[in-house]
């Protein structure tokens, strides 16, 4: 039995929840980006069945920031998924902060044993900066998805060498995290 697995691409293209923007790039667009190259991945390993939140680069899901997120959860609570990972770039306004981070509802359980293995696997592909596992029970996909729900911050759009490798390397992040998933799910 395939293991159903939801990728969120963070925000929308434009409007409502769009994303953060540093170094030239739409954090809207990376996360779209990674999400297909990880769906290539997943669906040509034939353990998963993925369905995507935006299946083109243009959806725009929702009304308001709110309904957004809402439509998210929608999506992987009605299928329903096994799992739920929502991707995403970070920025902060001192252009020297840089790393992955992974969040998770809780600091135990499935979905924190997903988040240390993708964590590590983007770190080791791209050479990223560790900056751990962390929680944050207010976040909306965390807080309402009825499966395992990881939110991954590939790295700062607003670091130059971040978001390089973000722009020239979507496939790195994507490889990053099928191999967690990978050692996550034994395949590996």
């Amino acid at each position: 039995m395939a293991i159903k697995v939801v990728i969120d691409a963070g925000h929308n293209p434009q409007g409502v929840n769009a994303g953060a923007e540093g170094n030239g790039l739409r954090e809207q667009d990376i996360n779209y980006e990674v999400a297909q190259k990880l769906a290539e991945l997943l669906r040509a390993n034939g353990n998963f069945e993925v369905r995507l939140t935006r299946n083109t680069p243009t959806e725009v899901l929702g009304t308001s920031n709110a309904s957004s997120l809402r439509e998210r959860v929608r999506i992987a609570n009605e299928w329903p998924a096994d799992y739920f990972i929502s991707i995403h770039a970070n920025a902060s306004t001192n252009p020297e902060v840089n790393g992955t981070e992974v969040y998770t509802y809780s600091a135990s359980g499935q979905a924190h044993d997903l988040a240390e293995a993708i964590q590590s696997g983007i770190v080791t592909e791209m050479d990223m900066k560790d900056l751990g596992v962390k929680t944050n029970p207010s976040l909306y996909v965390l807080r309402r998805t009825a499966m395992p729900a990881v939110l991954v911050e590939l790295g700062f759009i607003t670091n130059a060498e971040d978001a390089r490798k973000m722009s020239q390397d979507p496939d790195g992040f994507a490889r990053g995290i099928y191999n967690g998933m990978l050692r996550y799910f034994d395949l590996a």
